[in-house]
């Protein structure tokens, strides 16, 4: 059941409900505010077996936005730092934290989702961004620079020294961002990547990349630290990556020592015909779980506690990891423990007094 413990690389997580990484858009500079402090120490105490910090730029032309965090200068780290030791200061022993890595590629340099989401205008104080291929994300945004082979090395050493920072400053386990459009996924797709060289073409060629990324990250962490990547299950599109591609990337990614994955979908082009609806990507963890050992997690739309049961239950994923729930609900785990019969460890202050 959804409450039982799970081992991922050394850690054991007490039961296998996970924060999904929620992008705030609240930084300035890259470094957390008090919205984020009040943001972390309220998901810190929710009993989740894995709380995930929002995405984190390795670089500074890797944020989505100008109000992105990031993870590349030493006030960056002071504030990471700050606000997971107060985070973990309210939360059960029993709930760790693990960070996003991430770089946005050609969706860098855009405005916050409630200020239209579009590309910078001019005086926004846009900046060059970057992609494998010169191919914008749709036409009225910017055309990004075609990565060379040194801005290839120079984005591998950020994502080595950011998971270097992250586990200098106390973070559980580590992911990097796979999907949703940004860098990563922008070079396994076809669709934005049209390269010649060794990183475009053939599927072999495009998982090149992401996959030195994994590696290079791998080979700088302590033996067995929990590292696993978010990646797309499918891209909803015809000349895009789909399940069978997903499920090869997977394979290649257990070889050099993943620990985990989460399926996610979508977020490479404008308007992919996407089915949401409850458990929409339930089916794509599934493909994934059928044909690898490592841990397999599904997100979207996942908010019933019984259902969410059920996809353990039914072997569909192995954990289950919820955004939009937990905003609406931050006890949400403590409500499911009512639900399943399930006794879990609460702040004291909190607890039921006669």
């Amino acid at each position: 059941m959804i409450f039982s413990p799970i081992k991922i690389g050394r850690l054991e997580v007490s039961n296998r409900i996970v924060v999904a990484p929620m992008c705030q858009y609240s930084a300035i500079n890259g470094i957390m505010t008090d919205w984020h402090t009040q943001h972390l120490m309220q998901l810190g105490y929710s009993s989740a077996g894995l709380i995930m910090v929002e995405a984190t730029a390795v670089e500074k032309i890797g944020r989505i936005t100008h109000n992105c965090v990031g993870l590349y200068n030493n006030k960056c780290i002071f504030s990471l730092k700050k606000n997971l030791q107060l985070a973990k200061s309210v939360a059960s022993n029993k709930s760790y934290f693990g960070i996003q890595l991430a770089h946005a590629g050609r969706k860098a340099s855009t405005q916050r989702p409630w200020e239209g989401r579009s590309a910078l205008t001019k005086e926004e104080k846009p900046w060059k961004t970057i992609c494998p291929s010169p191919i914008p994300f749709q036409e009225t945004w910017h055309v990004p620079y075609e990565m060379k082979l040194f801005d290839i090395e120079r984005v591998k050493k950020q994502f080595i020294s950011a998971s270097i920072k992250a586990v200098e400053i106390g973070f559980d386990l580590i992911e990097i961002h796979g999907t949703h459009g940004y860098l990563l996924h922008q070079f396994l797709s076809p669709i934005s990547n049209k390269r010649k060289d060794k990183y475009g073409g053939k599927l072999e060629n495009r998982m090149r990349f992401p996959l030195e990324i994994f590696s290079s990250v791998k080979g700088v962490l302590p033996k067995d630290f929990p590292l696993g990547m978010r990646i797309t299950g499918t891209e909803w599109e015809n000349n895009g990556i789909d399940e069978n591609e997903a499920t090869i990337f997977v394979k290649e990614l257990e070889k050099i020592g993943c620990h985990y994955v989460c399926v996610s979908s979508g977020g490479n082009t404008p308007n992919p015909k996407i089915p949401v609806g409850p458990h929409y990507q339930v089916h794509l963890a599934n493909k994934i779980k059928k044909n690898t050992k490592m841990v397999v997690r599904t997100v979207g739309m996942i908010t019933d506690p019984l259902k969410a049961n059920n996809i353990i239950i039914n072997q569909d994923a192995d954990m289950v990891a919820m955004a939009r729930a937990f905003l609406s609900n931050p006890r949400w785990v403590w409500d499911a423990a009512k639900v399943l019969n399930h006794d879990i460890e609460v702040p004291p202050q909190y607890a039921r007094r006669i």
